[in-house]
């Protein structure tokens, strides 16, 4: 690399870290705790880079972008943040960043970003003020965990394309919400937002019905598979013609759909349609260390709304981190409101929690609780409630192939991240031959990044 990196971040390690791998890389740095003195080192010409935190003791990174893009338009801004939330991505973007990383990050993964940012010629721009809007103060979509800020740089991203979107998750995930949002914050933001269901589009007049209400808004389909063929064919026609005032188009479902095409209950036409940007909302299971998070989330809330005080016990915590959650974050807020209202004094106690999660369904934990249990028992109930939501039918098809790749995945995965993607380390680990591991990497589509993390 070639160039000069300003670097703005108020924790001396990650300072000196950075300097020394830029230094190591060929580049000039320069680095301060101060916006002060970054604003400064940018308004005299310096940097070809600027790598910046957002909360530092005399500002925010965030609000200096504009201020930045005014003085030197074109000057590439990557911008690291603890403050690991939707919002801190969406006004990164909405503030033109060049990028965009939550703490802590990979320090290969930045170097290479900022590589690219050196070597690549920004189009200046016409410089604007970020646009004043009105912005609703309380998300439901929190979350610190990898999974969660991969999402967060994906909505960013796809905000203000006119790609369809295409949502897929669990019940309860929060598939409306993403949509929701994703129409707030961008430029149709002052157009309608249409949630359509198979009602809608029951009769002939229906699409065109729906076109004439949304007026060049945003029309979401809620669980496209769950429509006809009939009704799926409308739609596609909707898409191919939707009038002077196309809106934009996006979709949920609970299921795969490249799976449905398989089956051939989805319509290969309408998935290629609306497969313009891809999104997956992990379940809670995907990102148990985000529940506490949220957990905290839902009790201010309730005290903002009027309840009274309300916190965990440590014990109630981990009860509450265990639990399974079939029903995602809809059912883990329909918990916390109800020990808000139910709770005996301000502390949420672990016989509270225990009755609350007593009533809920599939109550199978995830960790504590079961620590005798093999993982085959596990498993056993797993397949039991898999065959048992089938009823009187069996499953499709290849089930052995499914199953083993179900367990097979997260364990390469999960290999790989505690040996730091070293696959010989990860082969040595797992026991297999290392020509196996790579194979079974390719085939299973696993993305393996050689890393040191930086907290």
């Amino acid at each position: 690399m070639d160039g000069t990196v300003l670097v703005a971040d108020d924790d001396r390690t990650i300072r000196t870290v950075l300097t020394q791998a830029l230094t190591r890389a060929g580049c000039k740095v320069h680095a301060t705790s101060s916006l002060t003195t970054l604003m400064r080192w940018v308004n005299e010409g310096k940097g070809d880079v600027v790598i910046t935190d957002v909360m530092m003791p005399d500002g925010n990174g965030l609000e200096m972008l504009p201020k930045i893009s005014e003085d030197r338009p074109g000057l590439p801004v990557i911008v690291i943040s603890a403050q690991n939330t939707i919002m801190t991505a969406i006004q990164a973007a909405e503030a033109d960043a060049y990028d965009y990383l939550p703490k802590p990050f990979d320090l290969p993964d930045l170097m290479k970003r900022t590589g690219k940012a050196l070597s690549e010629k920004r189009r200046v721009q016409p410089s604007a003020a970020v646009e004043e809007r009105e912005r609703p103060e309380d998300l439901s979509l929190v979350g610190r965990t990898q999974v969660m800020q991969s999402l967060y740089r994906v909505v960013a991203r796809v905000m203000n394309t006119d790609l369809p979107v295409l949502i897929s998750g669990e019940s309860g995930t929060g598939k409306s919400l993403i949509a929701k949002e994703i129409h707030d914050f961008s430029d149709r933001r002052t157009l309608p937002f249409l949630t359509v269901t198979a009602a809608d589009l029951a009769d002939l007049e229906g699409p065109a019905k729906v076109l004439a209400r949304a007026k060049g808004g945003t029309i979401l389909f809620d669980e496209i598979s769950d429509l006809t063929d009939e009704v799926q064919a409308r739609v596609v026609r909707m898409i191919d013609n939707p009038g002077e005032y196309a809106p934009r188009f996006m979709a949920t479902s609970q299921q795969n759909l490249m799976d449905g095409v398989e089956k051939g209950t989805v319509r290969q036409d309408l998935f290629y349609r609306l497969n313009g940007a891809s999104l997956h909302i992990p379940s809670l299971r995907e990102r148990v260390d985000d529940i506490p998070l949220l957990v905290d989330h839902f009790l201010a809330r309730a005290e903002r709304d009027g309840a009274p005080l309300r916190v965990f016990s440590e014990d109630a915590r981990e009860m509450f981190r265990a639990y399974s959650w079939p029903g995602n974050v809809r059912q883990l807020e329909n918990a916390v409101k109800r020990l808000v209202l139910t709770s005996r004094g301000e502390e949420i106690s672990r016989s509270e929690a225990e009755l609350i999660i007593g009533s809920q369904p599939e109550a199978v934990p995830l960790v504590g609780g079961a620590e005798s249990e093999k993982l085959s028992g596990s498993v056993e109930r797993h397949l039991r409630r898999y065959f048992d939501l089938h009823g009187n039918m069996l499953p499709p098809p290849g089930l052995y192939g499914r199953i083993l790749r179900e367990i097979e995945l997260p364990l390469i995965e999960i290999a790989l991240d505690a040996t730091g993607g070293n696959q010989a380390k990860c082969a040595d680990l797992l026991g297999i031959n290392r020509n196996t591991l790579r194979k079974k990497i390719t085939d299973l589509d696993i993305h393996v990044t050689r890393r040191r993390k930086l907290m």
